[in-house]
């Protein structure tokens, strides 16, 4: 072998040698990559997987196949995912349910923070204080003296125990003192309907559950949550502006691997989906769901995260909600 060849070889070998990261960058993903969506296909965290996962797949060069694993409020999706190689090769989009209110108010057989890599965060909607038209209140101060001038007459609905919709009206009593009856219900469209039809009088839902409502009158939003109002709802003030600090709570969704995930292939994974994230037209895709684009590097998602399981645990337990009994 020639003198010069050889050489050449020998630098490249060393290159890469001194820097691993860039040789395995290079041939992963190599083969299609599993992402598991906690819930059923059809909804919107599902679309919102779907829409963000083509445009991911593409630049990644493989595609990546949805993989809709429902149960136990996300603990079966998260089960798979913990469990899986930590190669890159399986991913689960985790939730404010996955990752926040289910590990706060029930026993689940994973931890949020240690049998996860987070990736990045993918985007957030805001929840409203939305009320039924006929109740007689145009603001959060007038509602809270409704409330208050109504003992035990005021009930509202949840998309069940322990949901956000669950979490931020106990949040919300809490900030107040004002007593409202909990109506759990299974998932939100009942809940909506009983809303519309004054069998309860007020709710916390998503913002894109509640917009159709909102826009035919029916509803009346008094609030969002969250630190800056919804570009959906301009004229309606957030809690924080209200008085009420610490009121973000968010409908949130991100993208996290199994522990021990290697940092080149974290590194790999969040540049490519922040650049999708950051894609024009992405942001119109997902206003369906009402939810805005929200890039973070991983250590940031990870603090959300931690920050996420610890405001709600400590609310659970404030308020005496813990579902395992």
């Amino acid at each position: 072998m020639p003198a010069m060849k050889r050489r050449q070889l020998l630098q490249a070998a060393s290159a890469a040698i001194a820097l691993p990261g860039l040789a395995l960058a290079q041939s992963y993903p190599s083969r299609p990559i599993r992402y598991i969506v906690p819930v059923a296909a059809g909804g919107g965290n599902d679309m919102i997987a779907r829409v963000v996962g083509e445009r991911w797949g593409k630049l990644l060069g493989q595609p990546l196949v949805v993989d809709n694993q429902g149960g136990g409020g996300g603990v079966v999706a998260c089960q798979a995912t913990m469990r899986a190689a930590p190669d890159g090769y399986t991913l689960l989009q985790g939730y404010v349910a996955t990752h926040g209110t289910t590990p706060a108010t029930r026993r689940v057989p994973y931890d949020a923070l240690k049998d996860f890599t987070p990736i990045s965060m993918i985007g957030a909607t805001p929840n409203v204080l939305a009320i039924n038209a006929s109740v007689p209140a145009k603001n959060v101060r007038e509602f809270i003296d409704y409330v208050k001038r109504s003992p035990g007459k005021v009930n509202y609905g949840s998309a069940g125990p322990g949901s956000l919709t669950h979490m931020t009206m106990e949040l919300f009593k809490q900030a107040t003192g004002a007593f409202m009856l909990h109506i759990p219900y299974r998932g939100i469209a009942p809940a909506i309907n009983d809303l519309l039809g004054g069998q309860t009088q007020a709710m916390f839902p998503g913002l894109a559950a509640a917009l159709p409502h909102l826009r035919s009158g029916r509803m009346r939003a008094l609030a969002v949550t969250g630190k800056k109002r919804s570009d959906q709802l301009k004229d309606v003030p957030t809690m924080e502006e209200l008085g009420f600090k610490g009121f973000d709570a968010m409908q949130w969704y991100g993208s996290v691997g199994p522990a021990g995930l290697p940092a080149d292939i974290v590194k790999h994974l969040n540049e490519t989906q922040v650049a999708v994230l950051k894609t024009p037209d992405l942001a119109e895709k997902l206003s369906g769901e009402a939810v805005e684009p929200w890039p973070m590097t991983p250590d940031q998602f990870g603090q959300y995260i931690r920050s996420e399981v610890q405001r709600w645990t400590a609310l659970a337990k404030a308020r005496n909600i813990q579902l395992d009994e």
